[in-house]
């Protein structure tokens, strides 16, 4: 599995040195930003078998995104 960089401290996923620890990422564009996909079965529960084009990183978004629990 490659290494996924994340800089969001408060996500649950995220690990020391930067590390995203989710078992599956889902990266959807921004147009599909609010899609209600459950982040820990993504690819089970929504429809991800639509393919979109993002003309850079900034037209992207990480639907794996879980704010931890306080």
């Amino acid at each position: 599995m490659p290494v996924v960089k994340c800089s969001v401290a408060n996500c649950t996923y995220w690990g020391e040195g930067n590390n995203c620890n989710a078992d599956s990422i889902m990266v959807e564009v921004d147009a599909h930003a609010n899609a209600n996909y459950k982040t820990e079965f993504a690819s089970e529960s929504g429809n991800t078998n639509h393919q979109d084009a993002a003309k850079n990183s900034a037209q992207t978004c990480c639907q794996t995104f879980k704010p931890k629990a306080k």
